[in-house]
């Protein structure tokens, strides 16, 4: 069957750290906001089907900024954690469409606005390879410390950093596996930190693609003006 691909974007989180008077992905980035940019990037690839996108049940935003695509663009109910929301817009999405079995779904982060289409490409092209899928990411550069645990923050070892990556998004799978993989964490009660590690813990090994790094995840109030910049150079 002839592979067909969505995204997914988990869209339910508050953004505490950022310290702003409404969730980071809402917040104005040049003329838009944050999660206009981050969808803009999906919509535009043309292997790019559609978008299922979890808010909060809470949101008073999303209805506001009157998005409008020519794919379509599914709502799913946002949950109490990423995996949660994540787990809902694919069972959307199984509700959509027919042939589950050659969908693949790029989870991306709403806050991630600047992710470069040719790096989405990258990976549709060398991630759906295998049932393993893949993820952009970054090798780590700088030396890493790892802190005791008694709540001082000094330095209890420096960890090697040989083979050590940051994982960004999209992060790119079968619907069907990725669904189960969440669902087997879920019952074992298993932390999931983003969707490779769920579908490391159900045996699978994800490839790696590296990804530019200006492809960063608005955090902190820094990160907005970084974004702002990143953009620019894209457009230049």
């Amino acid at each position: 069957m002839q592979k067909r691909y969505w995204a997914i974007v988990p869209a339910a989180g508050v953004g505490k750290r950022m310290q702003a008077d409404r969730p980071k992905q809402y917040l104005a980035l040049h003329n838009k906001t944050v999660i206009e940019y981050a969808l803009d990037r999906l919509l535009s690839l043309d292997e790019i089907t559609g978008v299922v996108l979890s808010i909060s049940e809470t949101d008073d935003y999303w209805q506001d900024l009157n998005y409008k695509s020519k794919k379509p663009l599914f709502i799913a109910r946002g949950g109490t954690q990423r995996s949660d929301s994540v787990l809902n817009a694919l069972k959307l999405l199984e509700t959509k469409v027919d042939n589950n079995d050659s969908i693949w779904v790029l989870v991306h982060d709403a806050a991630r606005p600047c992710v470069r289409i040719n790096d989405i490409k990258k990976l549709i092209k060398y991630a759906s390879d295998s049932d393993n899928g893949g993820l952009l990411a970054l090798p780590v550069r700088d030396t890493m410390k790892r802190a005791s645990d008694n709540g001082k923050n000094k330095i209890k070892q420096t960890v090697c950093r040989e083979g050590l990556w940051h994982a960004l998004t999209p992060q790119m799978f079968k619907l069907h596996l990725l669904k189960a993989a969440l669902i087997n964490a879920e019952k074992n009660n298993q932390p999931i930190t983003d969707d490779a590690s769920a579908m490391e813990l159900a045996g699978y090994s994800p490839v790696l693609i590296e990804a530019q790094e200006d492809n960063i995840k608005i955090t902190r109030g820094f990160d907005l003006k970084l974004a702002e910049l990143f953009l620019l150079n894209q457009s230049s």
